[in-house]
């Protein structure tokens, strides 16, 4: 959906408008081949020595099927991520990670933005949220991928009262950019994690999921803010144990 399908709304500012986003939106593809992530326990890697650990992983790491591309197509603008350096690789190359390695981020860049540039007038959120195995050389790297991706269309820091859909499209800026790393004070187009809270229900029970997002969203702070709400079920390790083999998508996402 864009956001400026009405007159008013392209005034409207954008914390007021509602966008559908996607959880751990890379994780279409993980590979069962790579090493576990840093983001395990280390009981979880010793185990992941045994090739059918890792299949099982994948069933409980992808939380959608669809690409960057076809995320964008159905009408996601909010995308949630989490990456990751390969301890032991050479160089500062950085991948999105959900318990298995999956892309690297630059691929991903890259096809978030040839969308973009079929679709001027699209704005998007990416929210780097999780870092794992990364120190300031990698944060740097990093930093400068996102930079050179998207160029002007990043949004450097605002008042978020100021952002409305007129706005990004008189500046022809198409990208906000949350990084949740103090190194965000240095770039101008990083904006602080804190401006986009995502508030975490953590629970298997529907009911509860529920109650949660309503409460937090009468909570939610009404100015200088974005909010996510976290309409997702997350497994402990006694649901994964007792349903191994279903996965995810069989036992939480159709509930």
């Amino acid at each position: 959906m864009c956001a400026g399908d009405s007159p008013s709304s392209s005034k409207t500012n954008y914390s007021w408008l509602y966008f559908l986003g996607s959880h751990d939106s890379f994780s279409y593809w993980v590979d069962e081949k790579s090493p576990v992530g840093p983001d395990q326990a280390t009981a979880i890697k010793r185990l992941a020595r045994i090739s059918l650990v890792k299949k099982i992983m994948k069933k409980w790491s992808v939380t959608q099927n669809l690409t960057f591309k076809e995320q964008l197509e159905g009408g996601i603008r909010y995308f949630d991520l989490r990456v990751s350096s390969k301890p032991g690789e050479i160089g500062q190359e950085i991948y999105f990670i959900h318990g298995l390695f999956g892309i690297k981020v630059w691929d991903g860049l890259m096809e978030i933005n040839t969308f973009l540039e079929q679709h001027p007038k699209e704005v998007i959120f990416l929210d780097f949220n999780h870092f794992y195995a990364m120190d300031d050389s990698h944060h740097f790297f990093l930093i400068n991928r996102i930079r050179s991706a998207f160029g002007s269309k990043l949004c450097c820091v605002e008042c978020v009262e100021y952002v409305t859909l007129q706005y990004m499209w008189e500046k022809k800026h198409q990208v906000l950019i949350f990084y949740h790393y103090p190194l965000y004070r240095e770039f101008p187009f990083l904006w602080p994690g804190n401006k986009m809270p995502a508030p975490w229900a953590n629970t298997t029970n529907v009911h509860k999921l529920l109650q949660f997002l309503e409460t937090t969203l009468e909570e939610r702070s009404r100015y200088g803010t974005f909010h996510v709400s976290q309409a997702i079920l997350t497994p402990r390790v006694k649901t994964i144990a007792r349903h191994l083999v279903r996965g995810l998508k069989n036992t939480l996402v159709h509930r």
